[in-house]
């Protein structure tokens, strides 16, 4: 893992809370950005950093995504983690786009939403990490949990993350509600 990777979180962190305040092409809409001071986030919380192995699928299946606005996306369900959140075993689905891409893209719902944290979901993007893909290890770090763009502005259009990924813990860690 990084050796500093809590500055390295504050560092993205910051230009995030830049980009949402002063860019034209923010999620924040445009009334609300002269008075934007940062979004809320959990401290970062070693725990919810995990190495695991993707468990890929033979044959990933096409699933359909229900969004934000009623509509729906298709993703290949490309995998799944498993590991436990405070001794509750739990697993996760990984979505992929397009196959050819390296990314994995990881939406859940927990505990915390609706509360704590945006009541949608939140997402994780997964980049390969080059230390860790001879042994099909990802690094899936909580700390970077997201909302998406419409927990912000009903402008936008989101996919709603599958039941699969409902989690019955609390994941305390990353992006908390806007306002």
């Amino acid at each position: 893992m990084a050796t500093d990777w809590k500055a390295e979180l504050r560092s993205e962190r910051a230009a995030k809370d830049e980009y949402f305040g002063s860019n034209p092409h923010s999620p924040i809409p445009a009334p609300e950005r002269e008075g934007f001071d940062g979004l809320s986030y959990y401290p970062p919380e070693e725990s919810l950093r995990y190495e695991l192995e993707l468990h890929e699928y033979d044959d990933p299946d096409e699933v359909v995504v229900g969004t934000s606005t009623g509509g729906e996306q298709r993703y290949l369900e490309w995998g799944e983690f498993r590991f436990a959140v405070d001794g509750e075993d739990v697993t996760l689905q990984a979505y992929k786009s397009d196959p050819d891409q390296d990314r994995l893209w990881v939406p859940f719902r927990d505990e915390t939403s609706g509360e704590a944290t945006y009541g949608a979901g939140r997402y994780l993007d997964l980049e390969p990490d080059e230390h860790l893909l001879e042994s099909g290890r990802w690094v899936l770090d909580f700390n970077e949990a997201y909302n998406p763009t419409c927990a912000y502005s009903d402008h936008y259009e989101c996919p709603l993350p599958p039941t699969e990924n409902w989690l019955e813990v609390p994941i305390e860690a990353g992006e908390q509600s806007y306002h």
